[in-house]
């Protein structure tokens, strides 16, 4: 087994353990019953997939096998396995700005580890040859300007920051100078976490964003969520609000391997419309993992 592949199951062990687990030893019977889809149903819910997606899936993995004339639960596992498969799409590449430096936006609530996957995020660039800078645009959190400053520091990544409670607008629209200035190729902007019902930190959110038009037009290029996989269900509503707000063009699914609730990752797919575009499997810098639907599904499913 790879290096990268076990890395994937040693992080989605939780949600292997968890529901999935339990999954299989239902589709363990020699044969499928009434009672099979109550269970399987109630398990994908408790797998954190979501009631929309979940009874989508029941009712494809229903017509399939009758259309099929399935009997064996074995079947029944085997097309499972297809239909997770099939609702996880591999991420898009990030298209670079090809006339300047690439701006990022990264947005999330509190405590979902926006400010850590930043930095992860510039070493994973920095890494492939790309100068890389940070913008301390959290100016509600002291703390935020620290951790990025001391991520800098250990990364040997430049950070522009601006003073506490300043005006996070006039630390970006500074930063995207900054590196225009500099000739920088990628800059990723870290936001004051905030949660979605309220509505001024949301709207000074959509601030920021504008600002960085102004600073630079097309600007920015990209815009992140940063969500706590911890979370399951109860952040698919945040992300909802910030899609709603600003954007927001893909995921980063943070704390992973700190999480059983894995299966959110095809509501998030699904019933957001938003590619995964990392995975955190680790607190490490190096931990910050692109998204692989393969190496996912192998991780969550591999007892099956």
């Amino acid at each position: 087994m790879s290096t990268r592949l076990e890395k994937w199951r040693s992080g989605l062990s939780r949600t292997r353990k968890s529901a999935f687990g339990r999954i299989a030893s239902i589709l363990g019977a020699s044969e499928t019953k009434d009672e099979t889809w109550d269970d399987l149903e109630a398990l994908l819910i408790q797998a954190d997939l979501g009631v929309e997606t979940t009874l989508a899936l029941i009712e494809e993995l229903k017509t399939k096998t009758k259309e099929e004339g399935w009997t064996k639960a074995e079947e029944l596992k085997t097309a499972l396995h297809t239909a997770l498969r099939e609702r996880l799409q591999p991420p898009p590449d990030l298209e670079f700005n090809p006339e300047g430096p690439t701006i990022i936006l990264v947005v999330g609530v509190n405590g979902s580890g926006k400010t850590t996957n930043i930095a992860k995020l510039c070493k994973r660039y920095k890494d492939l040859g790309y100068s890389v800078a940070m913008a301390a645009a959290d100016t509600f959190r002291a703390a935020a300007i620290e951790q990025l400053q001391s991520w800098g520091e250990r990364l040997d990544i430049r950070v522009i920051a601006g003073q506490p409670e300043g005006d996070p607008g006039a630390v970006t629209y500074d930063a995207v100078k900054s590196v225009i200035s500099r000739k920088e190729d990628v800059l990723l902007v870290d936001t004051a976490g905030r949660l979605h019902t309220r509505f001024n930190l949301m709207e000074e959110l959509k601030k920021v964003l504008r600002v960085a038009g102004k600073s630079l037009p097309g600007a920015p290029h990209a815009v992140w969520l940063v969500m706590d996989a911890t979370t399951g269900q109860n952040a698919l509503q945040q992300a909802r609000a910030f899609k709603e707000a600003v954007d927001v063009t893909g995921v980063i699914l943070a704390k992973l391997d700190s999480s059983a609730r894995g299966g959110m990752a095809f509501a998030i797919q699904h019933e957001l419309g938003l590619p995964i575009l990392f995975a955190g499997l680790g607190e490490g810098a190096d931990d910050l993992e692109p998204f692989d639907p393969d190496s996912f599904i192998e991780g969550i499913l591999a007892e099956f």
